[in-house]
């Protein structure tokens, strides 16, 4: 990208709430739809905000706060942002490079792209864009041989780690797409979800003994399977309930943060997504033990209102509330944070995009 055209982007963005209209006059219905659904009633999708809503922030005061660094670490790599953009299927269907697009916003910013197996134009095509470090991940959707077969495709690409997603047994029941019979250009034909329904913690063993790449798991919402993946070696936990879009009824996932955390007792690095809007819900994230988050739907969004420059607008945006909130806390680092930074409260009666961003429905 040029100066130039960073400086267009500056000028036409200077809240991330901006990026929502253009985006959605950008979409057709059945993509906005897809791209900001969830699963049957979408409870799931809105205790995501809900949990964000559910903690306070307990700033200190009195402290050199001249420079902050809003820096972190990820499997080793260095993050200008504890940002990952998280995997998007049909990502496609958004913008006409598909997983081109966040791969060199990445690059461009110093943050890493996971790119989704459901995703154009393919892992060697993504990984040969840039040099940059870049993790794959993965939806079983074929045999043993298959599996081993795409992970062997993934390291000689030189992607970083390999991500399995474990909470997509059955396809969620997408209400807004149902009701439009409409499926993304990743679901059209033939599918092959059984053998995603019985892939297991043996298949892990058997991935985990033959492959030397650290693994992700992504979809993990429980103590108790936290402690198991830490049992096997995984090197990276994600928590994750698919952004609301598969398991109807369950809890947000910054409600579930804090027991994987402690579940995984430091043995494995832990990310988590689940309705991350705006730099002070990264900066909770971190100070409840996370090392890193994934940024799915507002990824999408400024993918849909301008493409790469649009997103690496909003990764300056979030950068620019991240480091006023850890100033406005007293700490110069996310590596300072801790749970006494942030306080259970009863959270405002705000839903969907009142709860991160309410000028909307004032008109701004």
């Amino acid at each position: 990208m040029t100066i130039g055209e960073l400086m267009d982007e500056e000028l036409q963005y200077a809240v991330l709430h901006e990026f929502v209209a253009p985006a959605r006059r950008n979409l057709s219905r059945q993509t906005w739809d897809y791209l900001m659904g969830g699963a049957e009633t979408e409870t799931t999708y809105l205790r995501n905000r809900v949990a964000l809503d559910s903690l306070a922030f307990r700033p200190r005061v009195l402290r050199n706060v001249e420079k902050v660094d809003t820096g972190a670490k990820l499997l080793g790599h260095k993050l200008r942002l504890p940002v990952i953009l998280a995997p998007i299927g049909s990502l496609q269907d958004i913008v006409a490079s598909g997983g081109l697009a966040p791969t060199e916003a990445a690059a461009h910013y110093g943050i890493m792209h996971m790119l989704s197996s459901a995703c154009s134009p393919g892992l060697e095509a993504v990984a040969a864009a840039n040099d940059h470090p870049k993790i794959f991940q993965l939806y079983v959707r074929g045999d043993k041989a298959w599996v081993e077969d795409y992970i062997q495709r993934a390291v000689a690409s030189g992607y970083v780690a390999l991500c399995l997603t474990v909470d997509l047994d059955y396809y969620g029941r997408r209400e807004r797409d149902i009701a439009k019979r409409y499926k993304s250009t990743a679901r059209r034909g033939p599918q092959a979800d059984h053998f995603q329904a019985r892939f297991s913690w043996a298949d892990i063993e058997r991935l985990k003994s033959k492959f030397d790449i650290p693994f992700i798991l992504k979809g993990i919402a429980t103590a108790e399977d936290a402690k198991i993946a830490v049992e096997h070696g995984i090197e990276a936990i994600y928590v994750s309930n698919h952004g609301g879009r598969q398991l109807d009824h369950g809890k947000g996932a910054m409600a579930v943060l804090p027991e994987v955390v402690e579940a995984a007792g430091g043995r494995a690095e832990i990310i988590v997504d689940g309705g991350f809007l705006r730099g002070a819900d990264i900066v909770k994230a971190m100070a409840l033990g996370a090392n890193a988050v994934g940024i799915g739907r507002l990824q999408g969004l400024a993918l849909g209102a301008g493409g790469v420059g649009a997103l690496v607008r909003a990764l300056e945006l979030l950068e620019d509330e991240m480091r006023r909130c850890l100033g406005l806390l007293g700490v110069t680092s996310c590596t300072e944070l801790d749970r006494s930074y942030v306080a259970p409260v009863a959270p405002l009666l705000r839903e969907g995009w009142d709860s991160a961003f309410p000028l909307l429905k004032e008109g701004y």
